[in-house]
């Protein structure tokens, strides 16, 4: 009597339990955003006939019902708090590179190649003593999380190989050719993975300087390499990588900056001409991409700098995307702030710079030398036209996932003098990317709306990021 007294007790329980659940999935209000994820969730489709017969909206139904569940975030959390609880880790085995393998072994090429260690630094191997050993462990989407309370930090894999990026070099190459009295430079933003993975995890990943190395090569003579990796290098004690985050920190973009405005021969203001802001307890990506909890309780401050002692003006065209990620139309040009605040704790602190990827931005500073610069960059690229208010008289900042205008066009209108390539590797590694920069060259505002279409969930913006793969 009393094990059926139980028995009774458990299955009610259980009952309960089971008929919660099915009430909060099927009568609250859905999630519509992530903020966890930093990502729309998928929305309920569009009925149709056509829908219904190929069994598509069904398919879609489904998919928003499981991606739209009621306390999305707070279920992840609770779910990521209790594998930590209970040891429950992601495998070894599991690891996405998020860098394509080239589709074919690169060419020799059939001019004078420039020399892959021309740099000004002095030359070390990539292996590097690092302090991060303990608690080493691959989380999903190929990160790797190392260390353990405050000094965690979050590092994704790298699978370029030391052939590739030769695109990158060739659309440089190209707009040299294009603007012939135009200054190009080529930088690539090296990741935190180059500097800070432990070494028993370094089967899982690729060195980045070979890639490097490998684009600088195929650079023309005429195309001035900006190789940042080894000022970041001797500098990777100091905060120049966000640790919850995919991206680098603005102090890694001063010291990059720093060597584009010497190579450029351009003044630059050291660190004593701005004002310094934080935002505290700062969260980036990596959490959500992660999906482990020691991201979230390890928050970094978000450091920042403002220059002080020169006068600028910022204008910004923004585009409008639909859920396609096509431009589907732009706004009249209108002033705001360069600077965006945010409060302490704000995930989307990285949009501090501009504000947003999807716009156009105009830059116009009381530095009168006659020098204007366009940067084509990604979102890494956003860290950089800040340092450089004391060097130019005019920034324009151009992002290669959003642009509508002919590129020749807008050079001679604004009387360009420089353009900076400035990628972060896993973009400059993608073909779509450099298509995209060669089809800035002579487009159409109509074509734009019809073809620029996103290649890859690589290239979200920062308001709409996914949770497996970052915004680059």
């Amino acid at each position: 009597m009393k094990h059926q007294k139980s028995s009774l007790i458990y299955i009610i329980l259980i009952a309960m339990v089971f008929a919660t659940i099915a009430v909060v999935f099927d009568t609250f209000p859905r999630t519509t955003v992530s903020q966890l994820e930093k990502r729309e969730l998928a929305s309920f489709p569009a009925f149709s006939w056509e829908n219904v017969a190929d069994g598509s909206f069904t398919s879609k139904v489904s998919s928003w019902f499981s991606d739209s569940e009621p306390f999305r975030d707070e279920l992840m959390t609770l779910s990521m708090q209790i594998k930590d609880l209970i040891g429950i880790a992601p495998t070894e085995d599991n690891i996405k590179f998020h860098a394509p393998e080239p589709t074919k072994p690169a060419q020799k090429p059939k001019r004078k190649i420039r020399k892959p260690f021309d740099v000004s630094e002095d030359d070390h191997s990539e292996t590097d003593e690092n302090t991060l050993e303990e608690n080493a462990k691959i989380a999903n989407a190929g990160i790797i999380v190392v260390g353990k309370g405050e000094s965690v930090r979050a590092l994704m894999a790298f699978g370029g190989s030391a052939t590739g990026g030769t695109d990158y070099a060739e659309v440089a190459n190209y707009y040299k050719q294009t603007f012939p009295k135009v200054n190009v430079y080529c930088m690539v933003i090296p990741t935190s993975i180059a500097y800070y993975c432990p070494e028993k995890v370094k089967r899982y990943t690729n060195p980045q300087l070979p890639t490097i190395r490998n684009i600088i090569a195929h650079l023309s003579p005429t195309v001035k390499p900006v190789n940042i990796y080894f000022i970041l290098k001797k500098h990777k004690n100091e905060d120049i990588f966000l640790r919850t985050d995919h991206h680098w920190a603005p102090l890694g973009a001063y010291y990059a900056a720093q060597t584009f405005a010497k190579i450029a021969h351009v003044p630059f203001r050291n660190l004593r001409h701005y004002e310094r802001h934080v935002v505290h307890r700062y969260v980036g990506s990596m959490y959500g991409y992660s999906k482990d909890i020691s991201i979230k309780n390890a928050p970094e401050d978000f450091v920042y700098y403002v220059p002080t002692e020169v006068q600028y003006t910022t204008t910004y065209t923004d585009y409008t995307i639909n859920n396609n990620y096509q431009i589907t139309g732009e706004s009249k040009p209108k002033e705001g702030p360069f600077f965006y605040r945010y409060k302490d704790g704000n995930g989307g602190a990285y949009c501090t710079m501009m504000g947003s990827d999807a716009r156009l931005t105009q830059v116009r500073t009381s530095t009168k030398n006659h020098r204007r610069l366009i940067i084509l960059k990604d979102s890494f690229g956003n860290m950089l036209p800040g340092y450089l208010f004391y060097s130019f008289e005019e920034i324009h900042v151009i992002d290669g996932r959003y642009f509508t205008q002919d590129i020749g066009q807008y050079v001679q209108e604004h009387h360009i003098t420089d353009i900076l390539f400035a990628n972060n590797i896993f973009s400059a590694y993608l073909k779509s990317t450099c298509n995209k920069y060669r089809r800035f060259i002579k487009q159409q505002a109509e074509e734009v709306k019809e073809d620029v279409k996103k290649d890859s969930i690589e290239e979200k913006p920062d308001s709409l990021v996914s949770s497996v793969t970052p915004n680059f």
